[in-house]
């Protein structure tokens, strides 16, 4: 083993695994014994899709050009649904709805259903058994906002009827299968983990629904709802946490109060976080402190009895004839689908990417941790420097990059993230921080950052790099943080309000809030009235209007076609802090959104970062990185 710095050990994570080393599996649906699920392929420019299995066969429905991708809310959702023998999907770059045979011996390619244009979008498809139920978002209704409803979709001919109108946003369209509709509505200022209502209609076929509210309000959010025979299944966190629960038409019951969440934050249209398998009985995931399982609860006795805590993340379960299938993620694999049979309790693999690019000896698995804060205890988890081939010579204490995911109401986890792996495999440690708003942990703990952003999040953040300088397992003179989105802003807010980080990274984060309020998309339009809470707090809280406090590099990665942080927002940061003659660095990425999708932008932007973080804290990459321009001249922004 070779004694070499910290950040110069060369390791087999390379950029190119970060893009080839895993796929993104997601939207997994099940029809009897058949799979669904899209896949994400960067080496396609980020196109996804729809793939099936039956037995050991698979096969994809959607070849390109073709791309499932709803940009309802910008973060789509519910991208597709199944008929008996059909898939309905809908195509990014048009947004209307395509039919496609699931017949193994089908000929023909998708038939263009819906005839509309880009400015009219659907997410949540859902098929009731003749037609469609989508969400409509309409760009093009006039008004300061676009308009967001109910609808039907006719298959045959592409007819689009409203079903309900009114409220700023809709969500969960289910049918019961005997004539009624259950729903969830919300309006401005909350977005839909601060409050919904679920609403029940009798469904005539033949206009507008008079929808009954069954349950929630402005406090409380409800997830997930799903017809069960008589009864209607959801999630809400009424007492707290998000539980389940139950309406049987003359009122609403716990199924089984629990300090454990049972659902997460509805960033993205119809992800399935529990199912039922017979009437008494329903299969769910279950995060108690942030760390998930999976259980089997009993809806009649209230009970939950564990079925499987192997895996690091569980999303999407889905019934299938011997038990459930999900997409499972592992702290040291990259995610699979999995079926899990209920009468054997044994898990088997239905998809997975392969067998891991690199040796698990350079994989660094995390530790979760627990740490004081100001507002209370908080939580991370913690991936120290592993290599087969280096260790760091004696005494030297490795540098740290403290990540902040996006949001900020969502959440980190435990799986293997070749990002992290890219760095730790090359003698870094890293944090990945879940501070105060993290979901997993409760409502409270969600809470903490209403009226606090850019301050419950940052304190955390620096609480946790004291207790890893404190335990001597980090060099304080070497961290850096990076994050994006929301995670970016946090990025910035740090660099700007206190004197812990040397460097950071934003990637498409927001660096001046009443720019955001102005300018950010409807889904979002509110959102900072409960993270901030008055006009006042978008002056004081924005790193733009704080750049003389801020005295370190940073270097920004932007997409040119970002709706949700645009590029202003990164671009006038990059001004003032070359005006004043900081070290920055700013890549924008013409096609991009609000996320990297291209295979090579996603390699670019990490070989990119690492670069900066290495000439910023001195010492020499053993990869032959292509180099970053890097502003140092005062005056040029």
């Amino acid at each position: 083993m070779t004694l070499a710095r910290c950040g110069s050990w060369r390791s087999p994570i390379d950029a190119r695994v970060i893009t080839e080393g895993s796929k993104g599996y997601g939207e997994l649906r099940a029809r009897g014994a058949a799979l669904f699920w899209t896949e994400s392929r960067p080496e396609e420019a980020g196109r996804s899709t729809l793939i099936t299995r039956v037995g050991d066969a698979l096969r994809e429905l959607t070849p390109s050009p073709f791309n499932p991708r709803s940009r309802v809310h910008e973060y789509g959702g519910g991208s597709y649904c199944l008929s008996e023998d059909h898939a309905y999907f809908l195509n990014f770059t048009d947004q209307n709805v395509y039919e496609v045979s699931t017949a193994a011996d089908q000929e023909h390619g998708p038939r263009q259903v819906t005839q509309g244009d880009a400015a009219t979008r659907f997410a949540d498809l859902t098929w009731d058994g003749r037609a469609l139920l989508a969400v409509r978002e309409r760009h093009d209704a006039g008004g300061t906002e676009p308009v967001n409803d109910l609808v039907r979709i006719g298959v045959a001919d592409g007819s689009v009827s409203v079903l309900h109108e009114g409220h700023d946003f809709y969500a969960a369209p289910r049918p019961s299968g005997d004539g009624r509709i259950a729903f969830l509505v919300w309006d401005h200022p909350n977005m839909p983990f601060d409050g919904c209502q679920l609403l029940v209609a009798e469904d005539h076929g033949n206009g507008l629904l008079n929808p009954t509210i069954a349950a929630g309000g402005a406090n409380e959010s409800i997830v997930q709802p799903v017809w069960n025979g008589e009864r209607l299944l959801f999630v809400s966190d009424l007492e707290g946490y998000w539980n389940l629960y139950a309406y049987d038409g003359s009122g609403v019951y716990a199924v089984l109060p629990d300090a454990a969440e049972y659902a997460g934050p509805a960033w993205y249209f119809a992800n399935t976080y529990y199912v039922p398998v017979g009437q008494s009985h329903v299969v769910a995931r279950r995060v108690e402190n942030g760390t998930p399982s999976l259980v089997l609860v009993d809806l009649d006795q209230g009970l939950a009895s564990p079925l499987d805590d192997a895996s690091s993340s569980y999303l999407d379960i889905v019934r299938t004839p011997n038990g459930v299938a999900y997409i499972a993620g592992f702290a040291d694999r990259p995610k699979q689908i999995v079926e899990l049979r209920l009468d054997t309790r044994t898990c088997t693999p239905i998809a997975q990417p392969g067998d891991s690019p690199v040796g698990r000896d350079f994989i660094a698995i995390p530790e979760a941790l627990t740490f004081p804060a100001k507002a209370g205890d908080s939580h991370a988890f913690f991936y120290p420097p592993r290599s087969r081939d280096h260790r760091p010579p004696p005494g030297e204490a490795p540098p740290l990059l403290v990540t902040t995911h996006g949001g900020p109401t969502a959440n980190a986890w435990a799986d293997l993230d070749w990002r992290v792996q890219y760095y730790t495999s090359r003698g870094w440690a890293v944090a990945d921080v879940n501070y105060g708003g993290s979901t997993g942990f409760g409502r409270a703990y969600r809470e903490r950052l209403d009226g606090a952003w850019g301050q419950t999040d940052i304190d955390d953040c620096v609480a946790c790099v004291h207790h890893l300088v404190a335990q001597g397992r980090v060099d304080p003179a070497r961290v850096a943080i990076k994050g994006g989105s929301a995670g970016g802003y946090t990025t910035l807010a740090a660099l700007a309000f206190t004197n812990v980080f040397r460097a950071g990274a934003s990637h498409f984060g927001v660096s001046d809030l009443n720019a955001l309020a102005a300018d950010t998309h409807k889904f979002e339009s509110r959102y900072l009235d409960t993270l901030l809470g008055s006009p006042e707090a978008l002056v004081a809280r924005s790193p733009i209007n704080h750049v003389d406090k801020l005295n370190c590099p940073v270097i920004f990665f932007q997409g040119s076609e970002d709706k949700v942080v645009p590029p202003n927002q990164a671009e006038s940061m990059r001004d003032a802090l070359a005006a004043k003659g900081i070290p920055v660095a700013y890549m924008l990425f013409e096609g991009e959104g609000h996320g990297f999708r291209r295979a090579e932008n996603v390699r670019r932007a990490i070989e990119a970062e690492y670069a900066f973080f290495a000439k910023v804290f001195g010492f020499e990459p053993a990869d032959d990185l292509p180099a970053v321009e890097i502003d140092t001249h005062p005056g040029t922004g």
